[in-house]
């Protein structure tokens, strides 16, 4: 090939990736990457777990897994490719195939030449748009001077008090970081109705709602900032929302990301309405010189064919081996996306793939979702936790849609969402996932695993052989509108109940599933019937039970017990 002059911006994680790729394929060429900050190739997304202390060194996040640190020498010396820190991109002129640069430090301007760009150009924070924004002490945390700039605030005692704007997956691991290891009195405020919002239906979301207020940490939904005050009194900050004034030392803004494209934008590549570019199959823009990745694209979405903005990190690396294959001659396309994630907050690992459920009903699809509580171990292995799971699945086609998960034992649900995404990948159904072999042994796993339980729950589900309500019904219906036509029928044990009993005694009715057969009898027909246990199983074949019988007043409560105490629906003991 005659192209020999390679220009990357961008400095992050797609740019680096692309020059490592095509100096392996093409060790001859030109590569150069330009990037307006002075550190590059450094992992954002550890930023929150070394603000908390987990990362005890800043330049953690600067090494490569071989802790040989990620600095322009590095890529120089090893990988042979031209670094360019602190230089700023500021006009592409597509025709020439130059770009306009200017030295951060010294003004000095000029023109790169190219035969094929990268556009690597990233995400930026979204911005606050209120009156005191730009205070000192109002910040987004996503560099790593900032990083270490509130890091040396909150160890030398200066945070006193914290508010977090926006309960996105940072904003969360902020939350957690400021708060956990450093005591410091937070606040959590967030302009939607629920945490995560977009990435996890209401039940998964008041779980975790839930873990951060047990940590103490207050949390304000459906709260909007109008204005933030430097304050003269004992904290220098005050956030005024539309029904508190919060005191701060600190304000962290985390009310998610955008692309950067103004570069792309003004040079007429085409972006959608949102802002991210729009690329082929192949990651080329309208240009076909002209490839891009990474935070600065849109990309489809493989179950609603829509393009949707998804930053995510693990996306980047392999669009990158992606763009430095196809400019080095060889042929290489990225699939359409699912939408995986995950995060850690406080102790609780949450995960998630696909399609939420309100999203798929918004898109008009005939959802249903099923919600499962199963150990992550065997039940006679000594040590265990509950994985709480959804799966959103598809009631017409039986396509899987999407799942959510919960548990302490963050590698463990991880791990079971991470196997649902594949399958979405693969246009799966729950025949897919029912079947879905995975490995076992007690110490790991279930012997039929939660994947498989749930993928069962729910085609219990869509055959109408089980009949279920959420969280969130259970909450409207039972304690809020407290009605006298809705009763619980508790199959646990005696034991179990008791204090559900006392507490709701002409609501709360108690006989043992294994006692039901003997005991119709004393089953209301003229009360609406929620049945309840601890996870959900016992009161499905309690409800199979009471349909044989001509019940047709009973619905089950998905997840059980298990799930109101997560989510603090009803925590009674």
């Amino acid at each position: 090939m005659a192209c020999e002059r390679i220009l990357i911006i961008g400095g992050g994680v797609l740019g680096p990736k692309v020059a490592c790729r095509l100096k392996r394929l093409k060790p001859e060429w030109d590569v150069t990457v330009i990037d307006q900050q002075e550190e590059i190739a450094y992992s954002a997304c550890g930023i929150p777990y070394y603000i908390s202390g987990d990362v005890g060194e800043l330049q953690g996040l600067m090494t490569a897994s071989f802790q040989m640190v990620r600095s322009p020498e590095f890529f120089e010396d090893a990988k042979d490719v031209r670094i360019k820190t602190r230089t700023q991109a500021l006009a592409l002129d597509r025709q020439a195939k130059q770009v306009r640069v200017r030295q951060v430090e010294t003004g000095a301007e000029e023109k790169l030449s190219y035969d094929k760009l990268v556009l690597a150009t990233g995400r930026r924070p979204k911005p606050l748009n209120v009156a005191g924004a730009e205070l000192p002490g109002v910040v987004s945390v996503a560099t790593l001077m900032q990083a270490e700039a509130v890091k040396r605030r909150i160890s030398q005692g200066e945070v006193a008090k914290a508010v977090i704007i926006g309960a996105s997956p940072r904003g969360l691991e902020m939350t957690a970081a400021v708060s956990d290891l450093w005591g410091v009195e937070t606040t959590l405020v967030e302009p939607g109705s629920q945490v995560l919002p977009g990435l996890l239906d209401v039940p998964l979301a008041r779980m975790v709602q839930y873990e951060v207020q047990c940590r103490g940490v207050q949390v304000f939904l459906e709260e909007s900032v109008q204005e933030i005050l430097a304050a003269p009194g004992e904290h220098s900050l005050e956030v005024i929302t539309s029904t508190h004034r919060l005191p701060a030392d600190l304000v962290i803004v985390a009310l998610g990301a955008e692309p950067r494209t103004e570069l792309a934008v003004s040079a007429g590549l085409l972006a959608s309405p949102n802002g991210g570019l729009l690329v082929n199959q192949r990651l080329q823009t309208s240009d076909p010189d002209i490839y891009a990745g990474g935070g600065c694209i849109e990309y489809p979405h493989l179950l609603t064919g829509k393009t949707i903005y998804f930053p995510e990190t693990s996306l980047a690396h392999r669009q990158g081996r992606v763009i430095g294959t196809n400019i080095a001659g060889g042929y290489a396309t990225f699939p359409d996306i699912v939408g995986s994630f995950t995060l850690k907050v406080f102790d609780l690992g949450v995960a998630g793939t696909g399609l939420t459920l309100e999203t798929a009903r918004n898109e008009g699809l005939t959802a249903e979702a099923a919600l499962v509580v199963q150990q992550d171990h065997a039940h006679f292995y000594p040590t265990q936790e509950l994985i709480y799971l959804q799966l959103v699945v598809d009631s017409s086609s039986r396509r899987l849609l999407g799942a959510q998960g919960i548990s302490p034992n963050g590698d463990a649900v991880v791990g079971r969402v991470n196997s649902i995404a594949a399958l979405l990948g693969q246009h799966g159904n729950l025949e897919d996932l029912a079947h879905l072999e995975v490995a076992y042994s007690p110490p790991y796993a279930t012997a039929l695993d939660i994947v498989n339980t749930v993928a069962n729950t729910a085609e219990n589900l869509v055959t109408g052989f089980n009949q279920s309500i959420s969280l969130t019904e259970f909450q409207r219906l039972f304690l809020e509108e407290a009605r006298d036509d809705v009763i619980c029928l508790d199959v646990r044990g005696a034991a179990n109940a008791a204090p559900f009993v006392a507490r709701f005694p002409e609501r709360w009715l108690n006989i043992p599933q294994e006692t039901l057969k003997y005991r119709f009898k004393e089953v209301p027909r003229d009360k609406r019937l929620i049945l309840i246990c601890n996870a959900g199983m016992r009161s499905y074949e309690a409800l199979r039970q009471l349909q044989t019988q001509g019940f047709d007043n009973a619905v089950g409560l998905q997840g059980g017990v298990a799930a109101l105490k997560k989510a603090g629906i009803l925590t009674l003991e």
